[in-house]
């Protein structure tokens, strides 16, 4: 496809790989769903809002680049230790502030057992510029370490200041370098509960004093990325990396609409690339027989779906629409109804041929592998932390096998820090008797990555 300019009228496209072919009275239909936005963000063809510009030093009105970022840096007692960690913090947010387009409203907390505004300050966020930029790192210098870590806090803020601009994309960016001892993960559960669907987050681990899933639920639940900085001297890097991806999204809160017939229920509904993530259970209503999967903010980029559903029986010959797959993308305030995008179609049909109702989709079975492998990686980590070495291997070894088969060159090498690897193709290994911490978490944290399949 061309790459497209916003006054190109860029667009989203959707295609489905599936094997349509069922046995006679089979029920169960596998389809990936391909969406792409091409040309930095799309609206489907649809004309882009024209911005309006905030006059002014503060973003209280629409702001020209429609888009809004709140950093959170921990500046808790142990990001003293050693003290060249909340250096490498502030330098990483100073960096980051440098990667922030002209127009963007933005804004620092401070995150310890409580949230302080750092800049601009006064509940407002500012609007980027030379100014305002020069003033935020200004203040940055003033950020020492102290206090506990309350992450629930730190969030309520940002959706309050991110909640005061008018715009499109709201998006944070939350580093932590201990785990979240100061509220009770009620209290951070309800939090993101409160923020889930207002912006998106993503999160960062520096150090390997934090707990992997902390920060990777907050990713998960905020529709961002989650990593590990193991060296603090890498945050510069990872910092401006990901204020770059954050400032390249144009369009927020593209829903994922699924409608079934009468008959047939969804089973779920994962997204499978870049990352695994089970959207199943964020399912809204949004008429009858239809349901919202919420995708977040999209720039230049393509993600792959597992869309599983379940239909009736039928007899040989027999064919029927199973599911029908759409994007919707929410118009602006006053502007009428969320206006549907391209869409695709899932198909059954019962066959009496044996080898085309039991051949798998090649990109159906590439996910489901690359699924499993997330899962057998997160359930091996786990019965090593337990003691339990067999349960440890066999999970390990398997990941081993799944990654060397699909071409996850970069979970295994992550895996080959874990385990010594026998035999990669039979998934035999041993289990290191020392592994370093921040391989552990690495691999934890990066679990979830995969590969795109070779269509």
């Amino acid at each position: 496809m061309a790459n497209f300019s916003k006054s190109q009228a860029p667009r989203f496209s959707v295609d489905v790989y599936q094997n349509e072919y069922l046995p006679e009275r089979g029920r169960e239909v596998n389809a990936i769903v391909t969406v792409t936005s091409t040309g930095g963000g799309t609206t489907g063809g649809m004309p882009i809002p024209a911005p309006v510009a905030a006059p002014g030093r503060y973003a209280t009105g629409g702001d020209a680049a429609d888009a809004a970022v709140v950093i959170m840096v921990d500046c808790s007692g142990s990001m003293d230790y050693p003290p060249t960690k909340m250096r490498n913090a502030r330098d990483a947010t100073a960096a980051a502030i440098d990667t922030v387009r002209d127009g963007v409203a933005f804004a620092v907390i401070a995150g310890t057992h409580k949230a302080v505004e750092v800049f601009p300050g006064n509940g407002r966020l500012a609007t980027a510029d030379p100014v305002t930029r020069a003033e935020a790192k200004d203040a940055l210098r003033r950020l020492g370490a102290a206090g506990g870590t309350a992450i629930g806090t730190w969030l309520r803020l940002a959706d309050r200041l991110l909640g005061t601009a008018d715009v499109s994309i709201r998006h944070g960016i939350l580093l932590t370098d201990g785990r979240n001892e100061h509220e009770t993960p009620e209290d951070l559960r309800a939090a993101l509960d409160a923020c889930a669907g207002r912006f998106t987050c993503d999160a960062r681990g520096v150090g390997t004093d934090w707990e992997v899933k902390e920060v990777t639920g907050i990713a998960s639940a905020l529709l961002g990325t989650a990593d590990i900085v193991a060296n603090p001297a890498e945050l510069s890097a990872d910092f401006t990396q990901m204020m770059a991806t954050a400032m390249r999204k144009e369009v927020a809160d593209v829903h994922l609409r699924l409608w079934t017939p009468v008959g047939a229920e969804v089973v779920f509904v994962k997204q499978v690339a870049p990352t695994v993530e089970d959207l199943t259970a964020r399912r809204t209503e949004a008429g009858p027989r239809s349901g919202d999967y919420p995708t977040g903010s999209w720039g230049d980029e393509s993600r792959d779906y597992h869309v599983c559903l379940r239909v009736p029986a039928a007899e040989i010959g027999q064919e029927m629409l199973a599911a029908r797959v759409s994007l919707v993308l929410p118009q602006p305030d006053g502007q009428g109804p969320p206006a549907p995008l391209p869409q695709g179609l899932v198909r059954a049909v019962w066959t009496t041929d044996m080898t085309a109702s039991t051949s798998m989709n090649p990109q159906v079975a590439h996910y489901t592998g690359q699924a499993e492998l997330a899962q057998v990686i997160q359930q091996g980590m786990d019965a090593r932390k337990s003691g339990d070495v067999e349960g440890a291997t066999a999970k390990l070894g398997r990941a081993v096998q799944l990654a060397n088969g699909s071409g996850n060159k970069d979970t295994a090498k992550l895996l080959a820090k874990v385990v010594d690897v026998v035999d990669a193709a039979t998934g035999t290994v041993r289990l290191k008797a020392k592994v370093a911490e921040a391989d552990e978490m690495t691999l934890e944290t990066r679990s979830t990555k995969t590969v795109r399949v070779k269509k």
